[in-house]
Order: structure tokens, then C-alpha cells, then sequence
């Protein structure tokens, strides 16, 4: 039993650690800037990243498939006490997973956008 609490709490700090590794680590868009007028540049990629606000976020789903899974994973290996914890740290895990995704996705759609605008992204 207290193996199966000292697994679930590091998961639940691993998922926490990672989550705010992604929110510090900015991956910002990499283009050619040979020909490029900088200030319309700079225009066109706020109005890429305002298009990418339309990307609905994944957190909530992940977080309601990871409490599934973590409580059914808790209610195999310990008692009810043990599913909802594994229950929460799920949850938890899956936002971060979900998070990570839609970070992804949005920033899928800025690249998209900024060739569609003539840009040589190279990333």
C-alpha cells in the first residue's frame, strides 16, 4: 500500500515539474528573415497567434480520461481509498498531457498560418 501512495505522489510531482517546464520553454516560430519587412511580420504572427485562439483546449478531456484510468488502476491494486487518489493524480496528469497538446496544436496553426502568408518557417 504505501508503495502504491509513494508511486502515485511521484507522478503527481513529475506531472507538476513537467507542466511547468512546458509553460517556461516558449517554443517561438523560426523563420528566414532574408526579404522579410519585420514589422509586418510582426503583425501577421499576432494575427497568426490571435487564429490560433481558436484551437479548443484538450486539458479538461484529459483530465477526465486520466481520473478514469488512475482510479481504475487504484481500485486494482488497493481499496477505494486508494482509487480516489489514483483518481486525482490521473486527473492531474491528464491536464498536463491535454495542456501539452493543445500548446502543440496552437502552435501548429501559427506555423500554418505564417506560410500561408508567404514565411519561410524553418521550424
Amino acid at each position: 500500500m504505501d508503495r502504491v501512495k509513494y508511486l502515485l505522489y511521484s507522478l503527481l510531482a513529475a506531472s507538476i515539474l513537467v507542466t511547468a517546464g512546458c509553460g517556461a520553454r516558449r517554443g517561438g516560430v523560426v523563420i528566414d528573415p532574408a526579404g522579410v519587412d519585420m514589422g509586418q511580420y510582426h503583425q501577421d504572427l499576432g494575427e497568426c497567434q490571435e487564429i490560433s485562439k481558436q484551437v479548443d483546449g484538450k486539458a479538461v478531456g484529459g483530465a477526465v480520461g486520466g481520473a478514469v484510468i488512475g482510479g481504475a488502476v487504484g481500485g486494482i491494486v488497493g481499496d477505494s481509498n486508494t482509487a480516489g487518489k489514483g483518481a486525482g493524480a490521473g486527473a492531474v496528469l491528464g491536464v498536463a498531457r491535454g495542456a501539452r497538446a493543445t500548446r502543440k496544436e496552437r502552435q501548429t496553426v501559427v506555423k500554418n498560418c505564417l506560410r500561408n502568408r508567404g514565411y519561410a518557417v524553418l521550424n
